[in-house]
């Protein structure tokens, strides 16, 4: 499992919780997410998370 934090708003993605309210259940780690992945909450790229 991992995080990820978004570079620009500090948005962590944790794979243990996953986003259940986005339809990403938990235990989904980051590089599995879609391509086309934003950030919940400033809706940046996944370009811009970098791992903790």
């Amino acid at each position: 499992m991992s995080k990820w934090k978004c570079s620009v708003c500090g948005y962590i993605y944790d794979s243990e919780k996953g986003i259940p309210e986005k339809g990403i259940e938990a235990g989904t780690e980051f590089e599995d997410l879609p391509d086309d992945f934003k950030c919940p909450r400033c809706g940046a790229g996944k370009a811009l998370f970098k791992q903790l």
